[in-house]
């Protein structure tokens, strides 16, 4: 049997009965207050019960002020409870483990949207935003935490931290976006504070047994490769996360920066000694192959994005027939409506060249 469809344990929570995990996906489907729609809690159970062995969230933002985009799940009220209630129940009812990503878009956060000036660790003449007080840092910290909490009141097994693509905690992180000059800003432990005093809250206020994990990008915004694999490093070193997401945007590539070149992206991260943690990546993973080859080289389980959009059911799929063959883009809006896609995520789909017909 493939390796794809062996357990996986972690040092916290459930184990999954895969190596595959949904990816979160921005979908656009929840209410304008951040509640779970029909169609949201539709599209997520539907990938539960299509084989995923833990099934993610899109990124639910944590304070209002962080909306990324229209539509979006929101986890920073109580009135979101009972739509997510619904949610983990959905998930975990098919045997997946349900997992909420916690998110603040920061920088990226649209004016028009929020309805304020978005904020970022520093002022941001590109984007508007501006730079937010020591006080608004540790509120946004609480937010992530209280946010974590909220999750696991609800019935969810863990949450994800997303700290890639430029959002807030990526902006923190970034050297370039990060000008600040207090404990926030500065040297490299300063700008990954606050990733880690979220997590040091999420471990003392959540159950011993919630499982926390963090996603990060080690390119594009400032990222620079160098130092997230320092980052990568201690995290598997204290062990307080269960999983690291590696979103690299493409799996195979070899990474940008010239002082590295010369071996794939992938390899820097599962070179890295983790314990017990946990390492998955993420990026053009579309083809039984590429998951096989991804497992083979070295990490311990696999996101699916666009895959997942265009099966429901891919890891049912491949474990019934070795020989599966996904489709291929363009598809059509109906196919994508049979698999289980609101009218707002097709809208959104569709602005993604070359994947929608027409």
């Amino acid at each position: 049997m493939s390796q794809l469809f062996t357990p996986l344990t972690f040092s916290r929570g459930p184990a999954i009965k895969n190596r595959f995990m949904l990816a979160p996906l921005t979908n656009s489907q929840s209410h304008v207050d951040g509640c779970l729609s029909d169609d949201e809690y539709r599209w997520l159970t539907l990938r539960a019960e299509g084989g995923f062995g833990l099934t993610m969230t899109c990124a639910a933002h944590v304070q209002s002020q962080g909306q990324g985009f229209p539509g979006q799940l929101g986890i920073f009220d109580d009135k979101h409870l009972p739509g997510l209630t619904r949610l983990a129940t959905g998930i975990k009812v098919n045997g997946s483990v349900a997992v909420v990503q916690l998110h603040h878009a920061g920088m990226r956060s649209p004016k028009e949207l929020i309805g304020t000036t978005p904020v970022c660790p520093s002022d941001n003449a590109e984007t508007g935003a501006r730079g937010m007080s020591t006080a608004e840092v540790e509120e946004m910290i609480e937010a992530f935490i209280r946010a974590a909490e909220r999750a696991e009141q609800a019935g969810f097994q863990g949450v994800e931290l997303h700290g890639a693509h430029g959002y807030i905690l990526g902006q923190f992180l970034s050297p370039e976006i990060n000008q600040r000059d207090d404990e926030f800003g500065g040297s490299l432990e300063n700008r990954a504070r606050p990733i880690f005093n979220i997590i040091e809250g999420i471990r003392r206020r959540c159950g011993d047994d919630f499982m926390l994990g963090l996603r990060l990008s080690p390119e594009r915004f400032g990222m620079q490769l160098g130092e997230v694999l320092v980052i990568c490093q201690r995290l598997f070193a204290e062990s307080q996360i269960d999983f690291l997401d590696m979103s690299l945007w493409d799996v195979f590539k070899d990474p940008d920066e010239e002082q590295f070149k010369g071996q794939g992206l992938m390899s820097y991260f599962t070179a890295l000694e983790r314990g017990p943690v946990r390492l998955g990546v993420a990026g053009k993973i579309t083809t039984p192959a590429d998951a096989e080859r991804v497992l083979a080289a070295g990490v311990d389980w696999l996101m699916l994005g666009r895959a997942a959009i265009l099966h429901h059911d891919y890891p049912n799929q491949l474990q019934r027939d070795p020989g599966f063959t996904p489709v291929t883009i363009p598809v059509t809006a109906d196919y994508l409506r049979a698999e289980g896609l609101g009218e707002n995520f097709v809208q959104y789909m569709s602005g993604w060249k070359g994947f929608v017909e027409g």
